[in-house]
């Protein structure tokens, strides 16, 4: 039997996938589920970049481009960061990808060698430890508490730290948890990445949804110093409810600009043309859509979030960004991957289990779903927790 690259041992699938394959299943028999399981916008991609994307189809703009981004693209991007992020990057400090995913890959993949570890509070996105193993590093999780809104602190860092530690992820907003640094916060850690000697991959795809009239801060953009050791991660997928085209970015120091450059002309080489093209329509276009989404997401946070605080069983932790909220189920005595199973079987009801993003007795909830969707799952969800024997 052929044996398979060592490289994937032990790694998972992504459990976000696997739950959202077993909805979308069930949907295709006619029985009818409640998606809170998703995590992309349920909302059209605005019309201004869907009619960009059809306009470079019929002007023939379907060639390969430069590896890293056409030229005009990444400007746009310099110009985002500059505008909305105080961050002055130049062009050749970017790197347009297939997805941040694929930014995230690339990054880890040129700083990690084997041995090096990589530090990120828990919960996590599911796909931190997996992409830090496949870059041949060891993934190291710091917990985080429910009561500061699992939000990582300086304190929690310096104790996991040893002298293997090369890299520190952050996520704000983040997934699953939906928590937002405060400038404080973050300051903090920036001190402590340049003590320790780290290199910081700051995860912003949620960006743009951010909620109670808080302000999203950028780690890069606090001095010389902690941007010539940070990499700054973004895309299109969620604020523009582009998820299906694939393009993320990130800006850089020029050293792993250049690097991650390299890497990706001998891998995916460019991103899909029609795709650069729609995102700098999302980039340079009217941003009122963008603000209408993170309104209407905001809306459906507090309708979720209080239709679950009223459930017996179910403890919400409030989110600030993103589109999830992170629950404590564990009173049910079942483990998150059983509970979100008899959810989605018996309560017609999608969710993400915790412990692919390491911490059991939690389910994510997205609403990214219509606020009509919202009340039926919360009736659902009502109906089993009054059948559930708790004996």
């Amino acid at each position: 039997m052929l044996r398979l690259s060592d490289r994937l041992e032990g790694l998972s699938s992504s459990l976000t996938l696997d739950m959202t394959a077993r909805a979308n299943a069930l949907k295709k028999k006619g029985i009818e589920i409640v998606n809170f399981a998703a995590g992309e916008p349920d909302f059209p991609t605005p019309p201004f970049i869907r009619q960009a994307t059809v306009r470079a189809l019929e002007e023939g703009f379907t060639r390969y481009t430069p590896s890293t981004g056409i030229p005009e693209l990444k400007e746009a991007i310099v110009d985002k960061f500059k505008r909305d992020n105080q961050i002055s990057y130049t062009p050749s400090q970017i790197v347009v990808s297939c997805g941040a995913k694929h930014s995230l890959y690339n990054l880890l993949q040129v700083l990690c060698n084997k041995g090096d570890e990589v530090l990120f509070g828990s919960p996590y996105w599911v796909s931190y430890p997996e992409l830090v193993r496949l870059a041949g590093g060891i993934p190291v999780m710091a917990p985080t508490e429910a009561n500061h809104s699992f939000r990582l602190t300086r304190k929690e860092i310096e104790r996991h730290w040893t002298p293997k530690t090369k890299v520190l992820i952050l996520n704000s907003p983040a997934n699953p948890t939906g928590s937002v640094y405060d400038k404080k916060e973050l300051e903090e850690i920036a001190d402590l990445a340049l003590l320790r000697n780290l290199f910081v991959i700051s995860d912003e795809i949620y960006e743009k949804l951010i909620f109670d009239g808080k302000k999203h801060y950028a780690i890069a953009s606090f001095g010389k110093e902690i941007m010539e050791r940070t990499a700054t991660v973004n895309g299109v997928s969620k604020a523009y409810a582009m998820t299906g085209f694939r393009i993320g970015y990130c800006g850089a120091p020029l050293e792993i600009a250049e690097a991650v450059g390299k890497l990706q002309s001998h891998s995916t080489s460019n991103p899909t043309s029609l795709s650069q093209k729609a995102a700098l329509a999302a980039l340079t276009g009217d941003q009122s859509d963008v603000t209408q989404m993170a309104r209407e997401f905001e809306k459906r946070r507090d309708r979720l979030y209080n239709g679950l605080k009223d459930l017996q069983g179910l403890k919400p932790i409030r989110p600030e960004g993103a589109f999830y909220i992170f629950c404590d189920v564990s009173s049910f005595g079942l483990s998150s991957s059983e509970l979100a199973n008899r959810f989605l079987d018996e309560a017609r009801v999608a969710t993400i289990p915790g412990e692919g993003f390491g911490m059991e007795g939690y389910l994510r909830f997205s609403f990214a779903t219509s606020q009509e969707k919202i009340d039926e799952g919360l009736r659902n969800i009502a109906q089993w927790v009054k059948q559930f024997d708790r004996h």
